[in-house]
């Protein structure tokens, strides 16, 4: 477990003071996969690094599996950093080392000895599908392959924290869902805690469990990853939200409709539900489908359909209650009396 604690760091100049982390507590229970979201600029980064103290926070503790990091001597710092594997944005490689080099670099940083490496090595290589490029150079490799090596390395020493620092913003959308579908492997079978920092929500949709917003050194919305996909309450989550789910309809479609426009949420069972058929059969309205779609989010589907009814003031105010009745939320985009 990961327990942050009022956590804030400061950075001081000559000409000014600038607040990084501005006093975070967060709680990241064993095996999960937590994400810290936000843009540029909102402290996630620093956040990141106050986990393993290669930022040392000015005020406020990290805990992890019961052991306070914040506490400890130089000496026992680096013993602990050992539990904690780092995976960059930008790899990091050695590149005038093979791939076999990289990894085994950790470990005989924690003075393993050659036998014992050889065999950490090769086994890391196989878990991330790499092999047959334990001789290859850094240059040698894609993108993709690339972080398969720093995440080996990452593990090397058997940690029971990773920690990833945009660990798949360089990458293109086929490679990063590769990485994240090695990433989750290695949760599920490992049993390691990922704490990973992006600005891209589809990373946190499609491999966390939780999730953290961040905006100016602030955690503004915090939740399981459902959650908070279905029931943004921030601005700044539902701009990120909206980046995945995006339902705007272009405005001549609206000024244009006749009809009553919603917009209807499903979450969970009601996503396979026939609502919208049964509504068109049990009322005197005729329906438009103007768009729609469904996500899955931990396996559990979330649809949102945006409609135009079209039909009698009455029947079309009955159709929204009957609607309301049997779906998760309902907003009315555009509403005609007559």
């Amino acid at each position: 477990m990961i327990e942050i604690r009022s956590i804030r760091k400061e950075y001081v100049s000559k000409k000014n003071r600038v607040i990084g982390v501005d006093n975070v507590s967060l709680t990241i229970q064993t095996g999960e996969i937590y994400g810290i979201v936000g843009y540029s600029g909102a402290g996630k980064s620093s956040l990141l690094r106050c986990l393993n103290l290669l930022e040392r926070p000015t005020g406020g503790n990290i805990i992890i599996d019961g052991i306070d990091l914040t506490s400890l001597s130089s000496k026992e710092l680096r013993k602990q950093r050992q539990k904690i594997g780092m995976i960059f944005q930008h790899f990091s490689l050695v590149s005038s080392k093979t791939v076999y080099e990289n990894v085994a670099f950790a470990l005989r940083a924690a003075h393993r000895s050659k036998d014992a490496t050889k065999l950490r090595v090769l086994e890391l290589l196989e878990i991330v599908g790499l092999s047959d490029k334990k001789d290859v150079y850094p240059a040698q490799l894609s993108g993709g392959q690339k972080q398969r090596v720093g995440i080996a390395r990452a593990l090397a020493n058997e940690p029971t924290v990773l920690l990833c620092d945009e660990a798949t913003s360089a990458l293109d959308p086929t490679t990063t869902k590769a990485i994240l579908q090695l990433l989750k492997k290695i949760s599920s079978e490992l049993g390691i805690t990922i704490v990973l920092i992006t600005h891209e929500m589809e990373v946190v949709k499609e491999l966390c469990h939780r999730v953290a917003v961040m905006q100016d050194g602030r955690v503004i919305e915090e939740g399981p990853v459902y959650e908070i996909f279905s029931q943004p309450k921030q601005e700044l989550t539902k701009q990120f939200i909206s980046s995945v789910l995006d339902f705007e309809l272009p405005s001549h479609l609206i000024d244009e409709s006749e009809g009553t426009i919603i917009k209807i949420q499903f979450e969970g069972q009601t996503a396979g539900e026939s609502i919208l058929s049964d509504t068109l059969q049990s009322h005197a309205v005729k329906g438009n489908i103007l768009h729609g779609k469904i996500e899955y989010i931990q396996d559990v589907p979330l649809g949102i359909l945006i409609i135009e009814l079209i039909g009698d003031a009455v029947q079309i105010h009955s159709a929204l209650e009957y609607i309301k009745n049997r779906s998760s939320s309902v907003e009315v985009l555009k509403h005609v009396t007559a």
